[in-house]
């Protein structure tokens, strides 16, 4: 009697039931040579992957073709990235393809794509996890291969910019399976050195040949790195995941350098340039301070005791002055008042008259004698002339016939 008997139906649902329980089936890439081609009137695209000792059914369906940015045919190397699951009507197993790419640089930019995108999605490329760069550098780090150009002209650059910068070479593959974990090894080996900055890099090449860049390890040796690291990968259009992990990206080892090492010559310019212009504003605040100076003592110049003294004995000395100008000028006033007075009343004056022949007389009693009737015979008289006096004595009187009195 036999046991254990199972319909096709079982069967083929058991074995896909295994393609479906194996993690790697579900996420795989293949690589082939497109042959049987065939677009379905609904969307679908039917063909087969085959190498030289082997085939493989494979459909993509409609609603995975958005993503293909070519059209399917014959001949065509790709590499298509799916899962591998069991056709139950058939008891066939085929490819069921989710996304397509031509073989080559597409698998690996596709590659590149996903890790990018996961090592984004940790943080490892925000900008708070950047160290900064030093400035003034004084011994560098290199990872690279110790006979590519890369380290010559690292090197040549540095000692162009610094003659007495360090340099400390870190010897690594950069290119093969054994390009990744000896990077790793050479980051590990230069943070013995105790260098200021890493710089990790290699000359151009194809993306095959900078890929060691582009591995997760690498790409995790250089984010933990306690040292900022400097990425220089390729020429300037060439990017990979060191680029984005690296506290920065040079597009050459030779831009690396310049960016690591600090240029004496022009140290030395804004050392002067520096000089100059402090000299300058130390010129210039000395002046200020100066004419600050000189204002604040002129202030307490004229604040000081002595100051007002002086400036008080100046005022009283031109009060002084002026009052000494008021007084000459009053005297000449009163001087040419009295010169005018003298002239006026000189035709009176007694003097005058005895110039004339005049003569003035007074009686006993030292009055003046004006008329007859003042005076009587015998009376002592004295006249008065220009040169002396005469005493008198009165003989006669005699009135004018008129009778007017006259003087004597």
């Amino acid at each position: 009697m036999m046991k254990n008997i199972y319909t096709v139906s079982q069967v083929n649902q058991y074995i896909k039931n295994m393609f479906t329980q194996d993690f790697m089936l579900s996420r795989i890439y293949v690589r082939g040579e497109v042959s049987n081609c065939k677009y379905h009137p609904k969307g679908h695209i039917y063909f087969s992957l085959k190498d030289e000792s082997g085939a493989i059914s494979c459909i993509l369906f409609a609603g995975n073709r958005k993503g293909l940015p070519f059209r399917m045919q014959d001949g065509q190397q790709v590499a298509v990235f799916g899962s591998i699951s069991v056709y139950e009507r058939d008891g066939t197993y085929q490819l069921y393809a989710r996304e397509i790419v031509l073989d080559g640089a597409g698998i690996l930019a596709q590659r590149f794509q996903e890790l990018k995108e996961e090592l984004e999605e940790m943080g490892m490329f925000a900008p708070e996890y950047k160290q900064p760069i030093p400035a003034f550098a004084k011994k560098i780090g290199i990872v690279t291969a110790p006979s590519g150009a890369a380290v010559r002209d690292i090197i040549h650059i540095a000692k162009r910019r610094n003659p007495y910068i360090e340099l400390i070479l870190s010897p690594a593959l950069v290119q093969g399976a054994e390009a990744a974990p000896s990077i790793v090894k050479a980051l590990e080996r230069i943070q013995k050195e105790d260098v200021d900055v890493i710089i990790v890099g290699r000359g151009g090449g194809s993306m095959e040949d900078l890929w060691a860049f582009n591995e997760e390890e690498v790409a995790r040796a250089i984010f933990d790195c306690p040292i900022p690291v400097i990425s220089a990968v390729g020429h300037e259009t060439d990017t990979t995941i060191a680029d984005y992990v690296a506290d920065l990206r040079a597009p050459t080892p030779s831009a690396a350098a310049e960016l690591a090492v600090y240029d004496c010559r022009a140290v030395k310019d804004e050392m002067e340039t520096r000089r100059q212009r402090l000299k300058r504003e130390i010129n210039r605040q000395t002046a200020i301070r100066k004419m600050r100076l000189s204002q604040e003592y002129e202030v307490f110049r004229r604040l000081h005791p002595g100051t007002r003294i002086a400036e008080k004995r100046k005022r009283l000395a031109d009060l002084e002055m002026r009052i000494r100008e008021g007084m000459d000028i009053k005297i000449q006033r009163q001087r040419q008042r009295l010169a005018v007075q003298i002239e006026t009343f000189s035709g009176l004056s007694p003097v005058s008259r005895l110039n004339q022949g005049y003569a003035f007389v007074q009686d006993e009693t030292r009055h003046a004698v004006r008329t007859t009737g003042q005076v009587r015979q015998g009376d002592r008289l004295t006249l008065y002339v220009t040169d002396g006096t005469i005493h008198t004595i009165v003989e006669r009187i005699k009135k004018n016939d008129d009778g007017d009195q006259r003087n004597l």
